[in-house]
């Protein structure tokens, strides 16, 4: 590892934030000197179509304390995360999103709390700001991830966190193809603690998380971190089958006490339903083994196509 350069370090996702990024960049800066001088904040520009790059660019050129990293295509928001992290060289790390729904100037909040002796410090949104129904589907699928994962998440917390560089060492080696930043800290263990902090509406535009990406995201989180549905399909067979052999005792002794007609109703119906277990089962098997597939070919996580301010960048990242 390189020489660290910086006392804190600010990794922030930039995707649809070309117009808000002059203004994130002043309030992190002036909040960042609050702190220390020894700063840094990463742009990680995720193939942003509001053509973000340029402004990175020119922020870069102001400021050698910023770093800009562009991605040759959109990889996704979690990546972007992770694409900071890897170039971050901070004794810590803050990371948050670009829509100012936070405040830069809360830095100063995480901070504080993590000298008190806190290797990771989370957000929790104080009088969250987003729809209902956002935050109805939010609780919802996480209720269920906790069903399935078998551990307890919390809804209300956010990616606006800090880290200490031993947690992003350990969650750099930590190379899934289908990330959760939160999930993942919380799975590393590290002295943590939560704080709760003001939640703001969207500075500038709408946010590009549609009802479709978020349930996508949601289908992949569950496959991806949890093998519960396995167990749960192991289960479920093993309760038919039991019901089945009763099915059969008692239709045995219908036989032999009671004049039943014989019909094919209930034996199509039966195949059916068995059949359609039998189906869902193999579906869900072939899923995991589909993502063992993808986990097994080792592409990198992301591809950058240009970096700005940070010499050894090179040597970084791509692993």
């Amino acid at each position: 590892m390189p020489e660290q350069r910086a006392h804190i370090s600010v990794v922030i996702p930039v995707y649809n934030a070309a117009r808000i990024l002059p203004e994130l960049y002043r309030q992190l800066q002036t909040a960042l000197r609050k702190i220390s001088e020894d700063y840094e904040i990463i742009f990680v520009n995720d193939a942003c179509p509001q053509n973000s790059w340029s402004v990175i660019e020119d922020i870069c050129k102001q400021d050698t304390n910023v770093v800009g990293i562009d991605f040759s295509r959109n990889f996704g928001q979690m990546k972007a995360v992770t694409a900071g992290l890897d170039y971050a060289q901070g004794d810590w790390v803050v990371v948050m999103d670009c829509d100012l729904q936070y405040y830069p100037e809360d830095i100063a909040l995480l901070y504080a709390k993590a000298q008190e002796g806190y290797d990771i410090v989370y957000s929790q949104r104080k009088n969250r700001v987003d729809k209902p129904l956002t935050q109805f589907f939010s609780k919802a699928f996480y209720r269920v991830l906790s069903f399935f994962s078998g551990v307890d998440y919390n809804a209300q917390l956010s990616t606006f966190s800090i880290c200490s560089r031993v947690v992003v060492e350990s969650y750099r080696e930590m190379r899934e193809q289908y990330r959760a930043y939160i999930l993942f800290l919380r799975w590393l263990g590290f002295r943590s603690t939560i704080i709760e902090i003001e939640h703001h509406e969207r500075y500038e535009g709408r946010s590009s998380y549609t009802f479709r990406k978020r349930m996508q995201e949601a289908y992949m989180m569950i496959f991806a971190q949890s093998n519960r549905l396995l167990s749960i399909s192991v289960k479920f067979g093993a309760l038919m089958s039991l019901l089945s052999f009763i099915a059969i005792i008692v239709l045995i002794v219908q036989y032999f006490t009671l004049d039943v007609p014989a019909g094919w109703s209930s034996t199509v119906v039966s195949i059916f339903f068995v059949g359609g277990l039998i189906l869902m089962s193999l579906g869900i098997i072939g899923i995991y083994l589909g993502e063992v597939i993808n986990h097994s070919r080792n592409r990198p996580l992301y591809v950058v196509r240009s970096i700005v301010n940070q010499a050894d960048a090179s040597e970084k990242g791509q692993e």
